[in-house]
């Protein structure tokens, strides 16, 4: 799949639920072949199985949205071991699982998928007009 921004979290960008801002937004190296992807019906980082995820959410800085873009510092995700992460995905953390917002799924970037190999993974995002995503 392309990626793509969940279904609940257009709705929820929509409604104000969502503040890229202000909200806590991490990121999370994700091993698509232990996940099914549902954009439609996931909505929650408790979707995600505890055995897809190859590391746990960094927390974005330096986040901007000029021209409609989503943007952030690039992230460091460090000495990560484990399998083959296919995809990154990016939620809203509100300190819990079960109410933390998924927002978007890449899976196209440049880099993926990418094998762990103990060492630090840096992701840096499109400088392009659609920077991480845009609305």
């Amino acid at each position: 799949m392309a990626n793509t921004i969940y279904t609940e979290a257009r709705r929820l960008f929509l409604e104000g639920g969502i503040n890229w801002l202000t909200d806590d937004i991490k990121a999370m190296l994700v091993d698509a072949d232990a996940y099914s992807l549902n954009v439609d019906s996931h909505k929650y980082l408790s979707d995600i199985p505890t055995s897809a995820r190859v590391t746990p959410g960094v927390l974005l800085t330096g986040k901007s949205t000029e021209g409609g873009a989503a943007d952030a510092n690039d992230v460091t995700f460090s000495s990560v071991s484990g399998p083959t992460a296919e995809a990154i995905l990016l939620y809203r953390d509100t300190g819990s699982e079960s109410t933390s917002n998924l927002i978007v799924w890449l899976d196209t970037a440049t880099g993926l998928p990418i094998t762990p190999n103990g060492g630090d993974i840096i992701v840096t995002w499109d400088n392009g007009v659609n920077k991480i995503f845009r609305l």
